[in-house]
């Protein structure tokens, strides 16, 4: 099944393609070499999308390039995706993925776990996306605001794991 966009991986260079609508949310997670450890798993092994409370169905234990995923919004929504990328460097995990037919929207969304010189790891979230269905549509503004919630609500439910805090 073909992406349902043009510029298959562009949230690995932070762009965001004409006619997209952009998202970029850091959220700070703690600090020190265990905090990374634990958030770059969480994020690699779709335990923090769980956390968070969307489903995940998917035959793969982790993210890897050309991984199918279908994430489940509520009872009614299925949202349809590939794994375009992945990283994991010493200091930097993450993936992003690309969404097929069926998904609400259309684009592409990264989950980026560093931790810069000073110890400090962040979760960043970076997207791009425009309506794909009516629904999406007629959600205008709102859509995006609950796109910016979620990453949001992403990263803290991911420091209040790393710190082991219960949600």
């Amino acid at each position: 099944m073909p992406f349902t966009y043009e510029d298959v991986g562009a949230t690995r260079d932070g762009r965001c393609p004409p006619g997209f609508h952009p998202l970029h949310v850091r959220t700070i997670i703690g600090e020190g070499h265990d905090v990374f450890k634990t958030a770059s798993q969480a994020v690699m092994t779709w335990e923090l999308h769980r956390a968070v409370g969307v489903t995940i169905t998917t035959e793969a234990p982790q993210a890897a390039p050309g991984v199918d995923v279908t994430v489940g919004l509520g009872p009614l929504i299925k949202a349809p995706c590939r794994i375009v990328w992945t990283v994991d460097e010493p200091r930097r995990v993450g993936w992003a993925y690309g969404t097929l037919e069926g998904h609400p929207e259309s684009g592409e969304e990264a989950f980026v776990v560093d931790r810069t010189g000073d110890g400090t790891v962040w979760l960043t979230i970076t997207a791009f996306s425009r309506p794909a269905k009516w629904y999406a549509r007629a959600g205008g503004p709102a859509t995006r605001g609950l796109q910016h919630a979620y990453a949001r609500r992403c990263g803290a439910v991911l420091r209040r794991m790393c710190a082991g805090d219960e949600e």
